[in-house]
């Protein structure tokens, strides 16, 4: 028989310890559950956030907001997606019915590829977020250039009203 040394009898007697070590699954279970709970309860809910500078009406709606462009009008500036395109006071000053930037803007976004050909279509969203006091006249300038850059679903951003 080999003769043991010190550090050989030392790995033995940690080995035997160590061999009846037990995991306890059910509290990893348990967090599991509760993470796939949140996960599937939480996936399907789309929410805008609203800039301070935009007071947005109030409707009784029970449509959920799809995906799509947004389009932010604040009191001052108009916004494609994050993006300044353009000032409300030089939209009201404009004769012209279609706003140049924003038609640029919305061609260069409408360029984008679909990943699959099933979700590829001709005429895209756009949601309008628009301040409630925003004059008409600006709006209808906004939805004419987002026409003819091919974004005629136009959607409008509202706030659901409390019931």
């Amino acid at each position: 028989m080999p003769v043991m040394t010190a550090a050989d009898k030392r790995a033995h007697r940690r080995a035997k310890r160590g061999a009846h070590m037990d995991m306890n699954l059910v509290a990893l279970i348990d967090v599991f559950t509760i993470l796939i709970f949140f996960l599937l309860s939480s996936s399907g809910v789309e929410t805008l956030i609203s800039p301070k500078a935009v007071d947005l009406p109030i409707a009784s709606v029970e449509k959920e907001p799809e995906p799509s462009v947004l389009l932010v009008v604040s009191g001052d500036d108009i916004l494609v997606d994050g993006r300044r395109v353009a000032s409300v006071a030089e939209i009201e000053k404009s004769g012209s019915d279609v706003i140049p930037a924003l038609e640029a803007e919305l061609k260069l976004l409408g360029q984008r590829t679909a990943v699959l050909e099933a979700n590829k279509t001709e005429q895209q969203a756009v949601t309008i977020m628009a301040d409630r006091q925003m004059p008409y006249s600006v709006l209808r300038k906004l939805m004419v250039s987002c026409a003819r850059a091919s974004f005629a679903d136009v959607r409008f951003a509202v706030r659901k009203k409390e019931v």
